[in-house]
């Protein structure tokens, strides 16, 4: 089955840490770029951060120098370690993978199913 499961979510108090994993199962092949986006309820999903299979990353401000993305192709997993936490930072985070399929020349766009973080003030 080609899923995305997140993990690592939960309640933190401010200026707290929390270090999300996303690994994708062994059906999906050739993973390209992986991001990780967040949704508060009633907003749209916004990009936190990318990383290219190569493990170039992207940030978005306002996570820049407080969050690091990172993965392990071998295991086919992605990582979000979050420090400086806010309450603002609060969401349920998704993971995102791409992979580009030769055969159809177009690509997959593969989510989790979200995992809450919460932030308490």
């Amino acid at each position: 089955q080609e899923q995305l499961v997140e993990s690592g979510g939960g309640l933190v108090h401010d200026g707290g840490s929390l270090t999300l994993s996303c690994v994708a199962s062994a059906a999906i092949n050739d993973i390209g770029d992986m991001a990780w986006y967040r949704q508060v309820s009633g907003k749209q999903r916004q990009l936190v951060a990318s990383i290219t299979r190569g493990g170039s990353a992207n940030y978005a401000d306002f996570v820049k120098d407080r969050f690091t993305i990172s993965r392990d192709n071998g295991k086919n997993t992605m990582y979000l370690q979050m420090n400086k936490l806010k309450p603002e930072d609060a969401a349920v985070y998704y993971c995102n993978a791409r992979v580009f399929d030769l055969e159809s020349m177009s690509t997959k766009y593969y989510w989790g199913q979200g995992t809450q973080v919460t932030v308490s003030s």
